[in-house]
């Protein structure tokens, strides 16, 4: 049994059809589906384990950067800005040495 993603010409296609969208116009969604699939055609048949692990520590810190850096570093601010209470981001902020 065969899926489409067992080709890499749909990898292909869907890129083509990513990159084809201007850019201004792509959602954070799109970027993220855009990356993960650039990400899987890249890997041509490795395994990978920890994917989850391995988006969350690319995507948090960056995330918490600019949240912190709208709210002029007031970490009450950035809580609920991001939705968090003010301990776990501090333990977030501390876990990627951003404190």
């Amino acid at each position: 049994m065969t899926s489409e993603f067992d080709s890499n010409d749909s990898f292909d296609d869907l890129t083509t059809e990513i990159t084809d969208i201007p850019q201004q116009q792509q959602s954070l969604r799109d970027h993220v589906a855009d990356a993960i699939q650039q990400y899987f055609h890249d890997l041509d048949g490795q395994d990978t384990k920890e994917l989850y692990d391995l988006v969350m520590a690319e995507v948090e810190p960056p995330l918490l950067e600019a949240a912190m850096k709208y709210t002029r570093n007031n970490q009450s601010k950035t809580a609920v800005l991001l939705g968090l209470n003010r301990g776990t981001l501090r333990k977030k902020l501390k876990q990627y040495n951003l404190l």
